[in-house]
């Protein structure tokens, strides 16, 4: 084993128990944290395969303003954490979704012929995506931004209340 797949695989470890974290924490601002701890070890993996900009924009994007709405929407529209089990009659049932789940993409692995290290990659710069995204990409690049800044103004006139409130 090198030591780039020893690394692989510690930056894995974390992003996986952050995921798991984020599902089982029963506070939402710990989850929400777990949320960025598992975003960055995916950023980080982006780091292992020479990709700065995604990890860039995976560590700005998500891990910073999406986390960030997410906190602002529990926060504001009152959320309260749930004392007590969460369990109900559908824990079967996505018990089997999540066992379906994990057999099809352990056999997707499985299955597919993964290229080697014989290729060389195709190396794109900064300033080639930078003009794409504001020339091509630039509409939806819009309209993202334009999503987020209505998600967060929806979920602040929740936090306002009623008159009298």
């Amino acid at each position: 084993m090198t030591y780039e797949e020893a690394i692989f695989y510690v930056i894995a470890a974390v992003t996986v128990a952050g995921g798991l974290g984020v599902v089982t924490a029963r506070n939402v601002v710990h989850s929400a944290l777990f949320l960025i701890l598992s975003l960055i070890g995916v950023a980080a993996v982006f780091v292992l395969l020479a990709s700065e900009f995604l990890a860039i924009v995976q560590v700005l994007v998500y891990g910073g303003a999406v986390t960030i709405l997410i906190l602002f929407a529990m926060m504001l529209t009152r959320v309260r954490d749930i004392a007590g089990p969460m369990d109900g009659p559908q824990r079967p049932i996505a018990a089997l979704a999540a066992a379906v789940f994990l057999g099809t993409t352990v056999l997707a692995v499985k299955e597919t012929e993964w290229r080697g290290n014989t290729e060389e990659a195709t190396v794109v710069s900064i300033d080639q995506i930078g003009d794409v995204l504001f020339t091509t990409w630039a509409m939806p690049f819009e309209i993202a931004s334009l999503v987020l800044m209505v998600a967060l103004i929806g979920s602040i006139v929740l936090a306002r209340g009623e008159e009298g409130e």
